[in-house]
């Protein structure tokens, strides 16, 4: 287990990561606070109404809840992690009436095709082992007409593309050129594709056709 995964399945850092870690690490690759970064997740998955929603490697379930509270009916999101420390604080911290935690991994999703009208992986992909299988498995899940966003790290061809480059061989973080989600999403017959680059952080989000 490289660096960057060891420290995020620390019981010390789930303690700090809603509050201090993830807010200060984010801003600094993107530029963004983590209250914009809500808002906007609600606004790319398009939530309303009884939507099934998945959030995974959620964390200590700082967005899974967020995202909870744009749905009615008999809506719910789930939470999925393979971090014991970081379900432990989720449930904590970050439970609700809509809103459910389950430990698992990204590369083998536990559940049925077209399961999820939204699907969410905010800040983590670059953590998992093979991120890819472990998209296709969200594409996987996706019900038709649903939509899929991610966060993930951004190498450009800039200082801060040379920064991104040197921290990720370091600390085993993976870093993802302009085209690798853009061109998943379309190889798999998504529509609607949107990206938008802030500093260190690509948002990449698309539809599945109905």
């Amino acid at each position: 287990m490289n660096l960057a995964r060891r420290t995020m399945n620390h019981p010390a850092l789930a303690a700090v990561y809603e509050r201090a870690w993830r807010p200060a690490l984010f801003y600094l690759a993107s530029g963004r606070t983590t209250e914009s970064d809500r808002r906007d997740a609600i606004s790319t998955l398009r939530l309303g109404g009884p939507q099934k929603v998945l959030d995974i490697a959620c964390g200590p379930g700082n967005f899974t809840r967020h995202l909870s509270t744009a749905l009615t009916g008999d809506g719910f999101a789930i939470g999925l992690d393979y971090s014991e420390p970081m379900l432990a604080r989720a449930v904590a911290d970050n439970a609700g009436p809509r809103v459910g935690y389950l430990r698992g991994d990204a590369r083998v999703l536990p559940f049925a095709d077209g399961t999820f009208d939204a699907v969410c992986c905010f800040g983590a992909l670059y953590l998992i082992p093979d991120p890819i299988g472990a998209t296709r498995e969200m594409l996987r899940v996706l019900a038709p007409g649903g939509r899929i966003a991610i966060t993930t790290s951004y190498r450009a061809d800039n200082p801060f593309g040379e920064v991104s480059r040197v921290v990720g061989g370091w600390s085993g973080l993976r870093v993802f050129d302009t085209r690798t989600f853009p061109d998943l999403f379309a190889a798999a017959g998504l529509v609607d594709i949107e990206q938008d680059v802030h500093r260190l952080l690509q948002y990449v989000s698309a539809t599945r056709p109905e």
